[in-house]
């Protein structure tokens, strides 16, 4: 699959939260999911989802009429076991209109080969419910990549949280995963409402001697319909923490939803080179089924 394309989507899934991690990411009526085995957080892809943004993702629906701004930084700490620190901080500037529109702006860290340059990389996705289009923009290159959807996808948002929410229960009736509510909290000055997962693995599935516990807690704004904070721990891949500051709460200029006039629009790949085929890009607000 090409890599490019997988980044094109991970990011048009932010994608978090989220991303995902799909769904209209940045917020719908139902908080994420807690990550487990497979694609996402922990899973195929490891914590790259959470680093990407996907925390504030979410599984559907275009959100009308709650536009803001915001800024969300995600930290990831790594110990290795020579006591060796690796940390590595994200930063996803996000912009919501009142149509449900939505522009993120990711700057991952200079780390792997943006470390030889000493410089972040920064990826601006837009994604328009009203027109039906999402781009990726390229501010060096004066292009606007228009992703490819799926028609061919008919599952709806709404199939695949109901979906999702029996494999939950299935992991709770089966002792591998612990819900527990936390109540409301004011976070950053929004109410938000905390659960905090445990995902137990138990000796021997992936070659444990001994279980491994995973625990989540996730802080959701049902006035927003955002994740306003999550933490991770997870001993095979450290902590990580996503933190919604300085939310603004009023509506979001036009022009941040469209591709600037002097862009170049190109059509995006699909994962075999096909122009318009592939996978289904979620919204900026989506995060992955599986996360």
């Amino acid at each position: 699959m090409n890599r490019k394309w997988i980044l094109s989507v991970a990011l048009g899934g932010l994608l978090s939260g989220p991303a995902m991690i799909g769904a209209q990411e940045a917020p719908g009526d139902v908080p994420p999911p807690p990550p487990h085995e497979g694609p996402g957080p922990g899973g195929l892809l490891g914590p790259r989802m959470e680093i990407l943004g996907f925390e504030e993702m979410h599984t559907g629906k275009v959100v009308t009429g709650a536009p803001f701004s915001a800024v969300a930084v995600i930290e990831n700490t790594q110990k290795l076991s020579d006591g060796t620190s690796i940390n590595r901080k994200t930063q996803i500037n996000t912009f919501r209109d009142s149509q449900g529109r939505v522009r993120r702006e990711t700057t991952l860290p200079a780390i792997g080969p943006l470390a030889t340059s000493g410089k972040s990389k920064t990826f601006i996705l837009i994604h328009d419910p009203v027109a039906g289009t999402a781009y990726e923009l390229k501010p060096d290159q004066k292009v606007a990549v228009e992703l490819p959807g799926h028609p061919g996808n008919k599952k709806s948002p709404d199939a695949l949280q109901n979906k999702f929410e029996e494999h939950i229960q299935q992991e709770i009736a089966n002792g591998t995963l612990k819900k527990e509510d936390l109540g409301t909290q004011t976070i950053n000055g929004i109410s938000a409402q905390g659960t905090r997962y445990t995902r137990t693995i138990p000796s021997g599935q992936i070659g444990n001697d001994k279980p491994i516990s995973i625990v989540s807690e996730r802080w959701y704004s049902p006035d927003l319909q955002i994740v306003v904070k999550s933490t991770r721990n997870d001993p095979r891949f450290g902590s990580t923490t996503y933190t919604v500051t300085n939310i603004q709460r009023q509506e979001q200029a036009a022009s941040l939803f469209a591709v600037p006039s002097e862009y170049t629009v190109t059509q995006g790949h699909g994962p075999h080179g096909r122009r318009g085929g592939g996978m289904p890009v979620p919204p900026p607000d989506a995060a992955p089924p599986s996360q």
